[in-house]
C-alpha cells in the first residue's frame, strides 16, 4: 500500500492505515534528501582522498537535527535514557550518546554535548533525539527542549553552522587560523579556538582515523568563518567536500549512521507512537523482508558498542540488556563486495530484461533503514546495513553485523540486493533480486583507520 503522511499525521495512525510496522516502514513515501551543500566541489573521489592525504573541509550545518536540553532535571535525564556512565560528565566535554528501548534493543545513537551547567546539544539523527524528548516530556523531569531540525524540513535558517576539518594537515590549519593556541585533547575532547575574533568552541574529532576537528557558532557568523578557513587553508591545498563525498564517510570510520531504531514493540511505545510524527519514523529499504518488525531490531553489541555501556547507573533497557550481554552473537564487520559480480550487476542496466537495483555512487544506500541478507551457504547469518564505494581503498563496501563464526577476515558470503517484491518508496525501480559474492573484513576495512581509532579513543 502507497502512503502519504500529512504534516499531523502520527506513526500510529500511519502504522493503522498501512496495516503493520513493516509495511508501514516498507512502502514510506519519503523522496531521498537533498541538503543545501553543494552535491561536488571538484569531484567526490579526489574529495575522498583529501581527508586521508591533506585538509579537508565539510559543512555539516544541513543534515543533522540538534536538541537543546536544558533545565536541573537535564542530566538526570539523559543518565536515564542512555547506557553511558554521565556521573563524571562535565561542561565542555563531549561524548557518544546510545540509547536502548526498554526491552534492551536499540534505539540508535548521537553527539552529547554539555555546553554549560544544565545545558546540553544532543545532535545527530532524529530517533534518538524523539526518544529522549518523549520522555523528557512525558516523565517527572524539570527540563524544557529546544529543537533545530535539519534543513530537509525546517523552516527558515539554521540556528548554528556547524564545520568539520579533517585530514594530517588539519591541524596545522588551525594553528594557523586560530589566534590562540590550539590546546591538546583527547578523541572527543573540547577546545576553543578563536577565528576573526569569535570565540568558537570544537571536538576533537577524527574520520577514518585521521586528525580533525568539529567547530560551531551562531548561523550569522558562517561566512566570515568559512572565508578564514578556507584562505588559511590554500597553504595547505584545502579541498572543500561536497555531500556525495560526504555521504561515505562513516563507511571508512564503520559507523552505522541510522540503524532500524526499535520503537515499534514494547514498553510504552504505542504511547510513543501516538506522540511521533510518521514523518520520523523512517523506512526500511532491502532484502531482508519480514512481516515481524523486531526481526529488524539490534543491540548495542551487534554494532560493537558494548563498551560504552555503563552498568553501574540505572537506565531504560538496562537489566534487559543484560540477558542480551549473555545471547550476544553477531559482530560488526566490513563486506567487500566482489567486483566481477558488482560489476554485473551494474552490467544489467545495459542487457535485455529486469534489470537489478540501481547501485548508486558513492552511496547506495535507498532507504533511512538499509537491510539487507547476507548469506553463507544458504544460511542467513546476519544484515548489511549501508553501502558504498570508498575511493581511498578503491572497493564497493558495506556495514554488516553477523554472526561471530562467520566473522573472521577472508569469510566468504553472499549479500542479497533488491527487493522482492519490489516497494513503493520513491527511490525504488521496478527491478530484480539478485545474490553478490563479498568477503568479509574488519571494521573500519581501513588498517589506518583502526589502528588510530584505538589509539586516540
Amino acid at each position: 500500500m502507497t502512503l502519504t503522511a500529512t504534516a499531523t499525521t502520527t506513526a500510529a495512525e500511519a502504522i493503522a492505515t498501512a496495516g503493520s510496522a513493516v509495511d508501514a516502514l516498507r512502502n514510506a513515501q519519503a523522496k531521498p534528501t537533498v541538503f543545501p551543500v553543494q552535491a561536488e566541489f571538484t569531484n567526490w573521489r579526489s574529495e575522498q582522498r583529501a581527508w586521508r592525504e591533506g585538509v579537508a573541509l565539510l559543512d555539516q550545518s544541513h543534515h543533522m537535527t540538534d536538541l537543546f536540553i536544558s533545565g536541573p532535571d537535564a542530566l538526570r535525564l539523559l543518565s536515564d535514557t542512555g547506557v553511558n556512565n554521565v556521573s563524571r560528565f562535565r561542561p565542555q566535554m563531549a561524548k557518544q550518546f546510545i540509547a536502548v528501548n526498554h526491552e534492551g534493543y536499540l534505539i540508535g545513537d548521537a553527539i552529547l554535548v554539555y555546553l554549560e551547567e544544565e545545558s546540553f546539544d544532543l545532535v545527530g539523527w532524529h530517533m534518538v533525539l524523539d526518544w529522549v524528548q518523549f520522555i523528557g516530556e512525558t516523565g517527572d523531569y524539570d527540563v524544557t527542549f529546544e529543537r533545530d531540525a535539519s534543513s530537509a524540513v525546517r523552516q527558515g535558517d539554521p540556528t548554528l553552522y556547524r564545520y568539520e576539518v579533517q585530514g594530517p594537515d588539519a591541524e596545522k590549519l588551525m594553528q594557523k587560523v586560530s589566534t590562540i593556541e590550539v590546546a591538546q585533547t583527547r578523541f572527543f575532547g573540547m577546545l576553543e579556538f578563536e577565528i576573526a575574533g569569535r570565540r568558537i568552541p570544537a571536538i576533537r574529532h577524527g574520520m577514518a582515523g585521521q586528525p580533525g576537528f568539529e567547530m560551531w557558532g551562531p548561523w550569522e557568523d558562517r561566512e566570515v568563518i568559512l572565508q578564514a578557513l578556507v584562505e588559511a587553508g590554500a597553504e595547505f591545498d584545502l579541498t572543500r567536500v561536497g555531500s556525495l563525498a560526504y555521504s561515505v564517510a562513516n563507511l571508512e570510520s564503520a559507523w552505522v549512521p541510522s540503524p532500524p531504531a526499535a520503537i515499534f514493540t514494547g514498553e510504552r511505545m504505542e504511547e510513543y507512537l501516538d506522540w511521533l510524527p510518521a514523518a520520523r519514523m523512517g523506512s526500511i529499504a532491502g532484502s531482508l523482508d519480514s512481516e515481524d518488525i523486531e526481526d529488524y531490531y539490534l543491540t548495542p553489541f551487534d554494532l560493537g558498542y558494548g563498551f560504552v555501556i555503563d552498568w553501574d547507573h540505572d537506565f531504560i533497557g538496562r537489566e534487559a540488556l543484560r540477558s542480551h550481554a549473555k545471547a550476544a552473537s553477531r559482530k560488526k564487520v566490513t563486506l567487500v563486495w566482489d567486483p566481477e559480480e558488482l560489476a554485473a550487476a551494474q552490467r544489467t542496466l545495459y542487457e535485455e530484461g529486469v534489470p537489478a537495483k540501481f547501485i548508486n555512487l558513492p552511496k547506495a544506500r535507498y532507504g533511512q533503514f538499509q537491510t539487507d541478507r547476507v548469506l553463507h551457504d544458504g544460511r542467513d547469518v546476519g544484515i548489511s546495513l549501508d553501502a558504498g564505494y570508498l575511493a581511498n581503498e578503491q572497493a564497493f563496501v558495506s556495514l554488516a553485523t553477523i554472526e561471530e563464526e562467520f566473522s573472521a577476515p577472508g569469510t566468504a558470503v553472499t549479500l542479497v540486493w533488491g527487493e522482492d517484491p519490489a516497494s513503493t518508496k520513491p527511490a525504488v525501480e521496478a527491478h530484480r533480486q539478485i545474490q553478490i559474492r563479498a568477503t568479509v573484513q574488519p571494521a573500519p576495512y581501513s588498517r589506518f583507520a583502526r589502528e588510530n581509532y584505538r589509539r586516540n579513543s
